[in-house]
């Protein structure tokens, strides 16, 4: 089971690294607490004081096509919110 599918790059989660140093990231639905920090401290080695998660509810969607008005729903997934020791920084872009 891979526990950490990707991170979230949102405008929310930007200013949580910014100010609190903290950081999101999409994970398996069966993963607990313990298995994500795991999992966190051994793919960016750094030293992981708090997690978080939450099940975020999918999205309702429609568009309007040419056959009419097609109608479906967004996944649901799970969200952690991981907090990382003072000092240790995870860099997105040269480690994923």
């Amino acid at each position: 089971m891979e526990i950490i599918k990707k991170p979230v790059l949102t405008e929310k989660a930007s200013i949580l690294t910014e100010k609190q140093n903290r950081y999101a990231f999409k994970v398996d639905h069966r993963a607990n607490k313990i298995q994500i920090k795991e999992a966190i401290e051994a793919m960016f080695g750094v030293t992981v004081v708090g997690v978080n998660t939450m099940v975020v509810a999918g999205k309702a969607k429609s568009r309007y096509t040419k056959a009419g008005n097609v109608s479906g729903r967004a996944p649901k997934y799970k969200k952690a919110v991981i907090t990382v020791k003072d000092g240790d920084t995870i860099d997105f872009y040269t480690t994923l």
